[in-house]
């Protein structure tokens, strides 16, 4: 379980097919204080720490992974938004985010504000029903406020920490990101296709 609250950066380094899978090697400064098993999300996808040497570790993304987030996308160098599991033992910022994406959505603007930036999303309709104004979503694993929300856009405004902290401020039009969608309002619209049978 995540905040989406992004805590480093990560650069990858290597990339490697392995029958469906396919293996990534990450530098962060977070890796010193990584261990083996612990679950990561990139770029709001979770996956499992397999080894560690030195700065570098990897993790492996399955043939599902892959189907359903941007990560076949992923190239070596680019830059990708990394959170350790939250601890029940503080204040939680950010929103409740599992690191299971929903679906891929392509930036389709990119506006500078003189101060903030906003950027526009568009997403596969089919998902319209997990999307409210001012609610919340994780883009790339990062928790932000929704506005603007039609059947399949929406808008998030992005303030200079967030923009200069996470890989955000790397999008250009015609990018996908990872989406996931607020767990709660899954839940919601689970019970209401249930009991609407």
């Amino acid at each position: 379980m995540f905040t989406g609250i992004i805590e480093q950066l990560g650069v990858i380094k290597s990339i490697e097919k392995s029958a469906t899978n396919t293996v990534f090697i990450i530098s962060s400064v977070l890796t010193k204080e990584l261990k083996v098993d612990q679950s990561i999300a990139h770029n709001g996808v979770c996956l499992t720490i397999e080894a560690i040497n030195e700065n570098n570790y990897q993790v492996t993304a399955v043939a599902e992974t892959l189907a359903k987030t941007n990560a076949g996308n992923w190239r070596i160098d680019d830059i990708i938004n990394l959170e350790r599991a939250m601890q029940f033992n503080g204040r939680m910022d950010g929103h409740l985010v599992q690191g299971h994406v929903d679906t891929v959505a392509t930036c389709i603007s990119v506006v500078d504000m003189n101060g903030s930036w906003m950027y526009r999303f568009q997403f596969p309709e089919n998902f319209s029903s997990l999307m409210i104004e001012k609610g919340s979503v994780a883009i790339n694993g990062t928790s932000l406020t929704a506005f603007d929300v039609t059947s399949n856009q929406f808008s998030v405004a992005i303030i200079p920490y967030t923009y200069n902290h996470t890989n955000i401020n790397q999008l250009k039009l015609g990018d996908s990101v990872n989406i996931e969608f607020d767990m709660i309002g899954k839940y919601v619209a689970r019970f209401v296709e249930i009991n609407n049978k």
